[in-house]
Formats: structure tokens, C-alpha cells, sequence
């Protein structure tokens, strides 16, 4: 209950100042600016604390910049207010949830196996290839539901990019076109947060502890 109510406030507050922000392709910017803040702290508090959330924020951009740099540099997407706040909103989300995931479930993974983490250096492993040796698959579930959202898309499932275009009078090619472009770029700006935030992760930027490593 909480929660749908402090969504149905923030939805009315973010409409009233999208309609603000919209007409002028600058502002859409400081606004996505806004979007990757928020990004970061809520990726942060779900890893260790908002603290880290400059770390969060690496891993967010990382994924997400670059991908929305393309789309809206090659024309797939037009140049415009509406549409850099609709894109940005959708990459930067998932890369935000990726990054969450993965940082909390590779944490999680270090704290729970110290021991094998100890073994791996006895063996020789330097700290990071231990800790990429433990935390990786656990990590990488995080890419599980987009994946699955992927390979289901249309049978299970009519995403909003789909809908959107078919509402506003597009036409099913047209919306199928749309939908391809957003599942790419969601899914590699997924791919890459989640590739950057285990680097930070076993780096120990997230203030990760092992019982004896301090890792």
C-alpha cells in the first residue's frame, strides 16, 4: 500500500513537471540527469546503502548512456523532448534494477562462501579473480528477466513500447520495430551494468565484507 501510493504521488508530480520539460529538449536532458540520480541512490540502497551511490551510478551510466547515445544519434528515435524522456526512462530503469540485482546477489554470494573465497587465494587466485569466481553466476541472474521478457516478447507478453505505438495510431510494423529497438538496447545496457557492477563489487568499491578477507 505504501508503495502504490508513494507511486500514484510521484506520478502526479513527474507529470506536471514532464509537461513542463517536454517542449524544450534541453530541459529533457537536465530531467534524465535527474533520472540517473535517482537511478543510482535506489541501486545503492539495495547493494549495501545510498552511500555508494556514485558507485551505482557508474554502473548505471555505463549501461545506460551509450546505448541511448546510439539510439538518439542514428535517428531511430526522434530528437525530440517526449521521446529522450520516454527512452532514457526505459534503459535507465533496467539498467537501475540490474545493477541493484546483481550488486546485492553478488554481496550476498561473498558473505555466504568466505571460505571458498579464502581457498581461491590459497590456490593462487589474486582477490578479483576469486571474487569473480564466486560471484559471477549469482551475479548474472540478475539478466534473468530480461532475457526471459526477450525470448517471450509477443507470446507472453506486448510490452509498453508496443502498446504506446499502437495507441497512438502506429501501425503493427511500425510498433514491432519499436519494441525490437527498446529490448536490444534494455538488454545491453543490462548486460554492461551488470558486467560493471560485479567489477565493483569484487573490487570492494560497495564496502563488501567477507568474515575474513574483507573483501
Amino acid at each position: 500500500m505504501v508503495a502504490a501510493a508513494r507511486a500514484a504521488l510521484q506520478l502526479t508530480v513527474v507529470a506536471l513537471v514532464i509537461a513542463a520539460v517536454l517542449p524544450s529538449d534541453a530541459l529533457s536532458f537536465v530531467f534524465v540527469g535527474g533520472m540517473l540520480v535517482a537511478a543510482a541512490v535506489t541501486s545503492a540502497q539495495r547493494i549495501v546503502g545510498w552511500r555508494s551511490a556514485p558507485w551505482a551510478g557508474l554502473a548505471v551510466a555505463t549501461g545506460a548512456v551509450p546505448v541511448l547515445t546510439l539510439i538518439l544519434a542514428s535517428g531511430a528515435v526522434p530528437f525530440s523532448g517526449p521521446a529522450i524522456v520516454a527512452t532514457s526512462g526505459i534503459v535507465i530503469g533496467g539498467a537501475m534494477t540490474a545493477c541493484g540485482q546483481a550488486g546485492r546477489r553478488a554481496r550476498d554470494e561473498l558473505r555466504a562462501r568466505a571460505g571458498e573465497f579464502e581457498a581461491a587465494l590459497a590456490l593462487g587466485f589474486d582477490r578479483r579473480a576469486a571474487g569473480l569466481e564466486i560471484a559471477r553466476p549469482s551475479a548474472a541472474q540478475a539478466l534473468f528477466p530480461p532475457l526471459d521478457q526477450t525470448r517471450t516478447v509477443g507470446l507472453v507478453t506486448l510490452p509498453g513500447a508496443f502498446i504506446g505505438v499502437l495507441l497512438g495510431g502506429g501501425s503493427a510494423a511500425e510498433a514491432a520495430s519499436a519494441q525490437i529497438l527498446v529490448l536490444f538496447g534494455l538488454l545491453a545496457a543490462e548486460i554492461v551494468a551488470v558486467a560493471v557492477t560485479l567489477e565493483l563489487v569484487v573490487r570492494n568499491r560497495f564496502a563488501v565484507r567477507t568474515a575474513n578477507a574483507g573483501t
